[in-house]
């Protein structure tokens, strides 16, 4: 668990508490709080403050999150409306569990073995709010080996290698430059081929013949396109093909309106990891006909270097031999018919224009979402993703 950077202030009415909890799940914490103590929790953050005063739950509570800082505000009532509460500076001290502030001796009552037992199956799955906290002092380290959309964070894994090595396959990507994070992405890929497996599955292809059948909704939306083209002789926006479902616009009316200055270079690795993205997305989608599962997640942050090992391209034959390389590599099913029918249901989304790029975002971010830990993806790339391209030409 990490003790997140925080800071206590008050006005005579309130307490309010202000965590900083950087690529937490907001939609996923727990608060607590009851006379002097106070508890919060949000995957991986945890906090426990033993306040200098005590503080009441009267429906005057308040909590807001604020998502491009990634805080949260607590605004807590006081039991004692204009008590003053000393050293909420002292933020160590804060943090000692209330036990280890008192020079009492430890009472233990005394319970029988059935009773304990029974207790013990009850608190097996709760949370330890006693455990050792650690200040945290907060850094802005220089972007030294930056990665995420338009190559803008850095430091994001110092804190939470840990959490995150489901997620990525690069170890310590903050000490990692570019160059060698391809160098090892490419040893990990020749280590992993399996020619056994590439053979089965180019011999016994039924069940692939069976997959390349499938056709997604981007199949009648650009067959659509492309006769009213015909028929007209010009270029139609894609909204005319594509539909947003009331979820997909709940899903945008929730994002923040942010504006990207990319320079050329930028622009260039996030148009190339858009594509790597989009081909590991049409993969899952073909493979599973649709419908989303467990593994969903794991293929396509697998399939695609940009999530997976935080790639940075510069041509698009890299991206397409990446993906292919990556298809034969790891997923149930390695056939390269799989990648070329990747190739273009990729082409047709695009060429269908943004809104079917953002429509299969949205899907993306939804299985990231619902997949822990690798809801660190959404905002690392997929989140500016979706914003990003609802302003490009």
């Amino acid at each position: 668990m990490i003790t997140p950077a925080f800071e206590l202030t008050q006005d005579p009415d309130f307490l309010t508490v202000k965590i900083r909890v950087p690529y937490a799940r907001a939609s996923e914490f727990d608060i607590y709080f009851e006379g002097e103590d106070f508890k919060f929790y949000a995957k991986p953050y945890f906090l426990r403050l033993t306040l200098p005063g005590r503080i009441v739950e009267d429906g005057r509570e308040k909590a807001s999150y604020n998502t491009d800082e990634g805080t949260f505000t607590i605004r807590l009532p006081k039991e004692v409306p204009g008590q003053y509460f000393e050293g909420l500076d002292m933020l160590t001290s804060l943090l000692a569990p209330k036990k280890s502030r008192s020079a009492k001796p430890l009472v233990e009552e005394a319970i029988n073995t059935a009773a304990s037992a029974e207790l013990s199956e009850e608190n097996e799955e709760e949370f330890d709010w006693e455990m050792e906290q650690i200040p945290y002092e907060e850094s802005t380290p220089p972007l030294q080996h930056p990665y995420g959309f338009g190559n803008l964070r850095s430091g994001v894994f110092q804190r939470l290698q840990d959490e995150l090595s489901d997620v990525i396959d690069i170890k310590d990507p903050d000490q990692t430059p570019a160059e060698e994070r391809r160098r090892k992405r490419l040893a990990a890929e020749a280590a992993k081929f399996e020619p056994d497996h590439y053979l089965a599955d180019f011999f016994e292809d039924e069940a692939i013949k069976h997959l390349l059948k499938y056709k997604p909704w981007w199949i009648d939306a650009h067959k659509k396109m492309t006769a009213l083209q015909g028929e007209s002789h010009q270029e139609h926006d894609s909204p005319a093909f594509v539909v947003f479902s009331e979820e997909e616009r709940e899903q945008m009316r929730k994002f923040t309106n942010k504006s990207y200055l990319l320079d050329k270079r930028s622009r260039q690795h996030v148009y190339l990891g858009l594509i790597d993205i989009l081909l590991a997305y049409c993969y899952e989608i073909c493979v599973n006909e649709g419908d989303k599962n467990v593994e969903s997640s794991w293929n396509i942050r697998k399939l695609s270097a940009t999530l997976c090992w935080l790639e940075s391209f510069s041509s698009i034959h890299d991206v397409l031999v990446s993906f292919g390389r990556r298809v034969l590599c790891y997923p149930l099913y390695r056939h390269f018919e799989l990648v070329t029918r990747a190739f273009n249901d990729t082409v047709m989304i695009l060429q269908l224009g943004k809104a079917a790029v953002l429509k299969c975002l949205l899907d993306i971010h939804k299985i990231f979402m619902e997949s822990d830990p690798a809801y660190i993806l959404n905002d690392l790339f997929i989140t500016d993703y979706c914003i990003w391209i609802q302003k490009v030409k």
